[in-house]
């Protein structure tokens, strides 16, 4: 998935990222000599000055140094790429012996991975927060190791709130609309900034979809795209918000989540969903914001709030290679509370252990961020374990959006990506 955690997506023609980092190893694909591991990770660095770069670089080095006869090869590659070119390595018989990406599931079917408990303590293994070890294990087996995580939040714009004589944030639908109302009547440019463009639908879609109840699946793990709930939620957005004028002057379909972000940057926008990054970034551009969790359907009632939509990226380790002995030390090496908070914190995200997500002990983690870790906590995620997922959450991402046209037909489309995603399973 692309960028789905900070959202940006860096070019290799600005990065230069397409050759391994100085100093820490070999060619980059997988069948290296065997004093050296291979890692394949994304970029998550938009420019120079953000890359990921310099923290390899001290990784492999202090890695070498604590593992006397191991070296570390880093290749980084955008994220519009790295799923593509990994599986061009696999598929070439040249896999990385470790990958840090957005999906794994389809190399745990096809066999290609060791799993968690083949190359981490116990202790190590029993570390990771909940509800990412349930999403990075096929059956009972944990195949992707959660690295880094986030969760979404609706952030609100305060000013903005006190000029529409908003007093506080909305806890249902009808309070969304409500508050939506008033900051379109001050003259708001997007009183609700509602991103469905294809870079990032399928978030913003699972958000809304949770708050009435529904969602990408039911409680057996089989998808649920065009439930009742589904239908219902999609019926209400068309009419009591696109319909109604609050979602801004671009059609939902063509907004994407980094132009929504943008928006709220200018003070644009009264209420957006989002994540980590996108409140330090507002900070630092003077814009007092608070986050609160989705409102909910008036059906559901605010008694208990449902879970919020959780996000990780993952680690692999690759079995062709045989490097199970060393891929172990690196991965408890990287798994310490330290390095995976320097990492973590680097980007405003939230390390993925729960050693690591305590402050101080983990290394820190911004006070500013405890609450998205409380609402990761107990969030859901995407259903990444089911190889046929990536597939399906792109049909999701370019196929939503229409739902909530003028002329669209929620239910229609539902059943339509329904359909698409039964096709996908079917071959996997």
């Amino acid at each position: 998935m692309r960028r789905r955690i900070s959202g940006t997506t860096a070019t290799t023609a600005v990065l230069g990222l397409l050759v391994p980092l100085a100093g820490c190893g070999g060619s980059g694909d997988g069948a290296g000599d065997a004093g050296t591991l291979h890692l394949v990770a994304a970029e998550y660095g938009d420019s120079p000055a953000t890359s990921s770069k310099p923290y390899w670089e001290k990784m492999a080095a202090d890695f070498t140094e604590a593992n006397p006869g191991i070296k570390l090869d880093v290749k980084l590659l955008p994220w519009a790429d790295i799923d593509r070119e990994v599986s061009r390595m696999v598929k070439a018989g040249k896999a990385p012996d470790v990958a840090l990406m957005g999906s794994y599931s389809d190399f745990a079917a096809q066999g290609k991975l060791y799993p968690a408990d083949e190359l981490l303590s116990v202790t190590a293994e029993a570390n990771f927060l909940q509800p990412l070890a349930d999403a990075g294990s096929v059956g009972n087996t944990l195949y992707g190791l959660p690295f880094v995580a986030s969760s979404r939040l609706l952030f609100y714009n305060e000013a903005l709130f006190a000029k529409a004589g908003i007093k506080e944030p909305p806890k249902t639908w009808s309070d969304l609309k409500s508050d939506a109302k008033a900051l379109k009547d001050k003259g708001v440019k997007y009183p609700y900034a509602l991103p469905l463009g294809p870079e990032e639908a399928h978030a913003e879609a699972l958000i809304w979809e949770l708050s009435n109840g529904g969602g990408y699946a039911d409680s057996s793990g089989n998808y649920s795209l065009a439930s009742d709930q589904n239908i219902a939620t999609w019926d209400w957005v068309k009419k009591e918000m696109v319909g109604a004028g609050f979602t801004g002057p671009t059609p939902p379909s063509q907004l994407n989540r980094a132009d929504a972000f943008a928006a709220f940057l200018r003070g644009e926008v009264g209420m957006v969903n989002g994540y980590p990054s996108l409140a330090h970034e507002a900070r630092a551009k003077g814009i007092s914001v608070s986050t609160t969790s989705m409102p909910v359907s008036d059906n559901l009632g605010t008694g208990v709030p449902p879970p919020t939509v959780g996000v990780a990226d993952w680690m692999m380790a690759f079995k062709q290679n045989g490097k199970r002995a060393e891929i172990g030390k690196f991965l408890e090496f990287i798994y310490q509370d330290k390095s995976l908070s320097d990492f973590a914190d680097r980007y405003h995200l939230l390390p993925s252990t729960v050693t690591a997500s305590r402050t101080p002990t983990g290394g820190g983690l911004d006070k500013n961020d405890t609450q998205f870790l409380n609402a990761l906590r107990g969030a859901q995620l995407y259903p990444v374990n089911d190889p046929s997922w990536l597939t399906v959450s792109d049909t999701i991402k370019r196929n939503i959006g229409r739902a909530v046209e003028p002329t669209g037909n929620p239910k229609a489309v539902l059943e339509d990506i329904a359909g698409q995603a039964a096709q996908a399973a079917k071959k996997h």
